[in-house]
């Protein structure tokens, strides 16, 4: 049995090493992978990353099932078209990728199916999106309509900061576009929206069609600094389980918003397949609002969890891609697990390449020691060694007793590795350790 994983992040590092523990299988690719994928001898890299291309690889190679790590892939109908030849494939369709593809779409569905969110408005006129953020006032919070991997939302704390993001993101010249955003068809339009107080969590759950299966909970730190300091970033490290996500919580989630949205798609005529990732804030008195949707699972997230599941991931994704999910009971390992990002020089705005990575564990050693070290933004370099090549380069995860022990293995392990101009926060899960 072959399997192929989409995508070249630390989170499809962590799922391609997930579905390689799997006794039934005997490939694991990678397209278009990354260091790290090359450097795991279970693992192969297929440098492939146009969709028609890759799936007319994927059938001359019987590829038994497909995961799509990303969300530029699925925004593009990869789903669809891997599903219209017949392959087997997780993920939503392009249609259903919207929740995540557009802010605009998924704000307004959430508003027709009474899912709590935030109060919001759209705009694609930067006068009138200026003149919003006048009456409403700062904080307040604006969100790119298009994907940004993960960096197209400003939490503006001054009115001066939300009207630059206005001007980044409804920029008339379009070469003038700092946070990488792309647009959707129409052109450029912002969401506007209140700015919510409160914890926030990762929630997310596996779908078929029909049933839900929720992951392990997990928090990430969005920020670059610590403290939670700093411009927003795509996640600056995680960990799993998040105590601010109690069972009551945890029903509530499932509740209000996850069953709603699963059910709110249907209604729509757009059934729901793949990670849905539903990003929650948790005010003081415990009551979710859902701040965005991703449909698919979230990077640096991705990588405790995989760390903490027991169970065979190729037999949890056979189950997703056959409408059978209520026969699969997901184990997990009870310990925490934590992990670190190290990013590159000059992320996240400006990111250094090409500089050398040393003091990575040989994947024995880290097997033996309940560590991984989960490539991101890396490229293999000569004699099984590996160079930056993106912003996140890095995202060393560790398992331990308790939050504070998996913390300080993660980081032991992070202080070990070198690159020039490695950066990292030294407090990932001070919310866990302090609760």
């Amino acid at each position: 049995m072959k399997v192929l994983v989409v995508g070249s992040g630390g989170r499809e590092h962590a799922l391609a090493w997930k579905l390689a523990q799997s006794t039934k299988l005997q490939a694991v690719y990678v397209a278009p992978g990354n260091g790290g994928t090359a450097l795991d001898s279970r693992l192969e890299n297929i440098p492939i990353t146009d969709i028609k291309a890759l799936r007319e690889w994927a059938l001359a190679e019987k590829i038994v099932l497909t995961v799509v790590g990303p969300e530029q892939p699925l925004a593009a109908g990869i789903v669809d078209d891997f599903r219209a030849h017949g392959l087997r494939v997780f993920g939503p369709t392009k249609a259903a990728a919207q929740l995540e593809s557009s802010k605009a779409f998924s704000k307004a569905f959430m508003k027709r199916h009474g899912i709590p969110t935030a109060e919001y408005e759209t705009f694609s006129d930067p006068v009138a999106a200026h003149a919003y953020i006048d009456k409403k006032g700062a904080p307040i919070v604006v969100k790119a309509d298009g994907l940004a991997a993960g960096k197209g939302v400003v939490v503006a704390m001054s009115l001066q900061e939300a009207h630059e993001a206005i001007d980044f993101m409804l920029a008339p010249d379009a070469s003038f576009n700092p946070l990488g955003v792309t647009h959707n068809a129409g052109g450029a339009r912002v969401v506007i929206e209140e700015f919510l107080q409160g914890e926030e969590a990762s929630f997310i759950v596996m779908c078929d069609g029909k049933n839900v299966t929720p992951l392990a909970t997990s928090q990430d730190h969005k920020r670059l600094l610590d403290g939670d300091a700093g411009p927003n970033t795509g996640g600056m490290g995680a960990y799993s389980p998040a105590p601010v996500v109690t069972p009551q919580i945890h029903a509530r989630a499932m509740r209000e918003i996850i069953m709603p949205t699963i059910k709110g798609m249907e209604q729509d005529g757009i059934v729901f397949t793949g990670f849905l990732y539903a990003g929650l804030m948790i005010d003081a008195e415990g009551h979710p609002k859902t701040l965005e949707f991703n449909c698919r699972m979230g990077d640096p997230e991705t990588q405790p969890i995989m760390m903490r599941l027991k169970t065979d991931l190729y037999d949890v994704m056979l189950a997703a891609t056959s409408g059978q999910l209520d026969q699969v009971e997901l184990e997990w390992d009870t310990r925490p697990a934590l992990g670190v990002v190290m990013a590159a020089e000059g992320y996240p705005l400006n990111p250094r390449k090409g500089d050398l990575i040393t003091g990575v564990p040989s994947l024995e050693k880290m097997q033996e020691a309940d560590v991984m070290v989960f490539h991101a933004g890396t490229v293999p370099a000569a004699k099984g060694e590996a160079l930056t090549s993106g912003g996140r380069v890095l995202c060393v995860t560790a398992l331990g007793t308790t939050v504070k022990e998996a913390q300080k293995h993660a980081y032991d392990v992070a202080s070990k590795i070198h690159f020039d101009g490695a950066q990292y926060r030294t407090d990932i899960g001070y919310r866990a350790i302090k609760s």
